[in-house]
């Protein structure tokens, strides 16, 4: 049996303007997992996930019409991942086989309230992961990430694909996505072999090494958002006025001058640095919300960071925001226990997390 365990992430900063290609943003991979199994089969295999069981499946209308939204259902990226990897492991003279493939996940609560850790994202990493080892096909982490953000992007039609780097290489991450056209369009033409071998414009993933003194924290406000959803909201009201999309290209802007301070901050050890970028990207953050009229820092998210700043940290929402969670950063000699206190009595719930490396490097 094949067994593989994928992070999952957090967004540090660079949240919305990471959309857009060559827009950079910071992720953490944090050491809870999706963990998917694999094991030959006969004549018919079969697919199980403990996040189906209980889902509930949302629905919105578009022209009066109601129209379900799978982009939550994680079959739907289980099966992009199979479709993709097997169609690459044919071009390369692989016989398919059968197959018993479960996951399990640890990014949700226990009633399956998902945590906003990337489960979606995991998964399709990790259904990638498991059949690059059951077919032996020696994909590297950058081909992985390729093929997962391929079978995400079919799925979700949205978003960066920055979860799936973080869940691809682990650790800290400067990333910027690729050129979604680019990729779509050579995606109709050529075999995915030479997809996957090829250069794609814009695409940046570079680790980054933690300053020493630097403490994350990571609290969870109780209340799941979905980010395609939200991604898709910022979107319509860009486009809906002129005004609208004039602030998003200032927003684009200082965001990208932000998040460059922001790993500067990482490369030169300098966590006062990386705290006043927090701060900086929390205040874009509230502008594009106040320019869109789309909620972002909810009212648990604002309580969340107002008592981590006033412990001596600099927070912010982390993703898409609407809910889930916030992070902290905070020197190492802060103490923590005063904001973990206020935290609790405000029932924000603080996750007992780590920024998660692979072990003996990037597998």
């Amino acid at each position: 049996m094949i067994e593989v365990s994928t992070p999952g992430k957090l967004y540090i900063a660079g949240e919305y303007a990471v959309v857009e290609p060559g827009h950079p943003a910071i992720l953490a991979a944090v050491d809870q997992f999706i963990n998917v199994t694999i094991e030959n089969a006969t004549e018919n295999g079969s697919i199980q996930s403990q996040q189906y069981s209980d889902l509930p499946i949302r629905w919105t209308r578009r022209n009066g019409e109601l129209v379900l939204d799978h982009r939550e259902n994680p079959f739907h990226y289980i099966l992009a991942a199979i479709r993709l990897t097997e169609r690459y492991a044919k071009e390369q003279g692989t016989l398919l086989s059968f197959y018993h493939l479960k996951v399990t996940s640890e990014l949700d609560n226990s009633s399956g309230r998902k945590y906003g850790l990337g489960s979606s994202g995991a998964v399709t990493v990790g259904t990638v992961k498991a059949l690059n080892l059951f077919y032996d096909l020696q994909l590297d982490p950058l081909m992985q990430f390729k093929i997962a953000a391929l079978a995400h992007l079919a799925v979700q039609g949205n978003g960066s694909c920055g979860d799936i780097a973080a869940s691809c290489f682990g650790g800290w991450l400067a990333f910027s996505t690729f050129d979604h056209e680019w990729v779509k369009e050579k995606q109709d033409k050529w075999q995915i072999s030479d997809l996957l071998e090829s250069d794609w414009p814009k695409l940046s993933i570079q680790p980054l090494q933690s300053p020493k003194n630097m403490r994350l924290l990571i609290g969870w406000t109780g209340s799941p958002a979905s980010t395609s959803d939200l991604v898709d909201q910022v979107n319509r009201s860009k486009e809906d006025k002129d005004d609208t999309q004039k602030n998003y290209e200032q927003f684009l802007a200082d965001s990208n001058r932000c998040v460059e301070d922001m790993i500067d901050g990482f490369t030169d050890d300098n966590v006062a640095k990386i705290k006043k970028m927090i701060t900086k990207n929390r205040q874009l953050l509230k502008n594009l919300s106040k320019a869109t009229n789309v909620v972002i820092e909810t009212p648990a998210l604002k309580q969340l960071c107002d008592l981590a700043e006033a412990c001596g940290g600099a927070s912010k929402s982390s993703g898409a925001g609407g809910g889930d969670c916030g992070i902290v950063i905070a020197d190492q000699k802060t103490g923590i226990l005063p904001l973990m206190s206020k935290w609790e009595k405000a029932d924000i719930i603080p996750l007992p997390l780590h920024v998660y490396h692979y072990r003996g490097g990037i597998k």
